[in-house]
C-alpha cells in the first residue's frame, strides 16, 4: 500500500544515507502501519496486513536484513523488462518516468551477494512484528481475526557474485530468511511469501525448457527448506509478473508455471486472474490440479489499472473459480500489491486503490449469496 509522503521523505534520506531522525521514523511508519490497518478493515477486509509501509520495496529491503550482501551497479532490467522493452521502446521510456522505478524514493537495484549469508534484521524484524500487533490489537473488535505478514521469497533476495552455484546460493539465502519466516508464525501471524520471480524463469526463452524447469525447482526447493518447521496453514504463496500497466504480452501463461506453484509448501496460492492478460486462466483449475486441503487467492481486483471493478464482475469472477474447485476453497483478493515499491508515483491513485476494496467487498458478498 502508498506510504505517507512523510514517511516517504525519512525513507528516502534514511536509504540515501542522508541525516533523518530514526525515532521520527519509527514513530511516523507505526502510525501508518496503524492507519493502513484501519482502513483495511474499515472496507471490510477479512485478512489486514501492515501494507508494508516501513519497507522500502518488497524484495531490496531484505538488503538491510542479510548479512553478505552489497549495493551495486545494477546489471539492468529483469529479463522480462528487457523483452518488453525491446517490443515497446517508446512506451516503456515514458512509462519509467512516471511509474514504478521512476517514482521510488531511492535507486532499487537489487543487492548483491559478495560474502557468507547471514540474518542480521533482528531488530527490524521485531518492530514490523510489534507494529502489526499493535495495528491489529488497536482495532479491538473491529478486527476480523487475521492478519499476514509479506516477506520475500529466497530468490528474491539479489544477485550472486559468492556461492559457487545458484543452488548454493538460494538454500544459504533459505537458511537465513528462516528466522524471518519464523518469526513472523510464532507472532500469530500468517506468513504470505512474496515470489515474482519464478513467472521470470519462464519468460527466457533463450534457456532451454529442461533448464528453466530445474531451476523452478530449486526455487521450490529453496523456499520449502526455509517453511520446513512452519505449518502448512500458516503459509500463503504469492506469485506475480513484474510489471503493474503496460502492453504484457511477453507474461508467461499461468498453466506453464502452475504445477511449480502448487509444489510450494503452503495452503493458499495468490496469483494474477483479474487483469487482461491473465483473467481467461481460470480453466486452469478445469482439471481438478487444487490437491485436498488447499486454497486459491485469486486476484479479482488488479494494480493494472484504476478502473474500478464493478462488484457484479468481482462476484462472477469469484464464483468461476468457486465452480471449478469448491465453494470453501477460494478467498477473493487482488493481482498484487498496489505499492510494490516505496515511490512518489502511484499508478493506480491510493484513493481509487481503496475504492477497490470497497468493491471487492462487496463483490465477495454478491458471491457468498450466490454460493450458499
Amino acid at each position: 500500500m502508498a506510504r505517507p509522503k512523510d514517511v516517504l521523505d525519512l525513507m528516502r534520506a534514511k536509504a540515501l544515507g542522508e541525516p533523518y531522525d530514526e525515532d521520527a521514523y519509527v514513530a511516523r511508519v507505526r502510525d501508518a502501519v496503524i492507519r493502513c490497518v484501519r482502513e483495511q478493515a474499515d472496507v471490510g477486509l477479512d485478512s489486514v496486513s501492515d501494507g508494508e509501509q516501513g519497507k522500502i520495496g518488497h524484495a531490496v529491503y531484505v538488503g538491510d536484513r542479510l548479512a553478505g550482501f552489497e549495493r551495486l551497479p545494477s546489471g539492468g532490467s529483469s529479463s522480462l523488462f528487457r523483452a518488453e522493452e525491446r517490443s515497446f521502446p517508446e512506451y516503456y521510456e515514458e512509462y519509467f518516468k512516471v511509474a514504478m522505478l521512476g517514482g521510488a524514493v531511492a535507486p532499487l537495484a537489487p543487492p548483491t551477494c559478495t560474502g557468507p549469508v547471514a540474518y542480521v534484521g533482528h531488530e527490524a524484524l521485531r518492530e514490523d512484528l510489534h507494529t502489526l500487533r499493535a495495528a491489529v490489537d488497536a482495532l479491538g473488535d473491529d478486527w476480523p481475526g487475521e492478519a499476514f505478514m509479506p516477506a520475500i521469497a529466497p530468490s528474491g533476495a539479489g544477485e550472486n557474485q559468492y556461492y559457487a552455484s545458484e543452488e548454493e546460493y538460494l538454500f544459504a539465502v533459505a537458511d537465513a530468511l528462516q528466522t524471518e519466516y519464523e518469526a513472523i508464525v510464532a507472532a500469530g501471524f500468517l506468513l504470505q511469501i512474496d515470489d515474482p520471480f519464478m513467472t521470470e524463469i519462464y519468460g527466457e526463452p533463450q534457456v532451454p525448457i529442461e533448464s528453466r524447469r530445474r531451476r523452478a525447482q530449486i526455487y521450490v526447493e529453496a523456499i520449502n527448506h526455509a517453511v520446513s518447521n512452519i505449518p502448512e496453514e500458516m503459509i500463503r504463496f504469492h506469485t506475480c509478473y513484474g510489471i503493474n500497466e503496460g502492453p504484457r504480452i511477453h507474461d508467461i501463461p499461468f498453466a506453464d508455471i502452475v504445477d511449480q506453484v502448487l509444489r510450494v509448501k503452503a495452503q493458499a496460492y495468490s496469483f494474477e486472474a483479474a487483469n487482461p492478460r491473465h483473467e481467461h486462466e481460470y480453466r486452469v483449475w478445469d482439471d481438478g490440479r487444487l490437491p485436498d486441503g488447499k486454497i486459491l487467492l485469486p486476484g479479482v481486483i488488479t494494480h493494472s489499472t484504476n478502473i474500478v471493478e464493478h462488484p457484479e464482475l468481482i462476484a462472477e469472477r469469484i464464483v468461476r473459480f468457486a465452480d471449478r474447485v469448491g465453494r470453501e476453497r477460494v478467498i477473493a483478493g487482488a493481482d498484487c500489491g498496489f505499492a510494490s515499491q516505496a515511490s512518489y508515483k502511484h499508478e493506480v491513485h491510493p484513493t481509487v486503490v481503496w475504492e477497490k476494496f470497497r468493491a471487492l467487498h462487496e463483490g465477495a458478498r454478491l458471491a457468498t449469496e450466490r454460493l450458499w
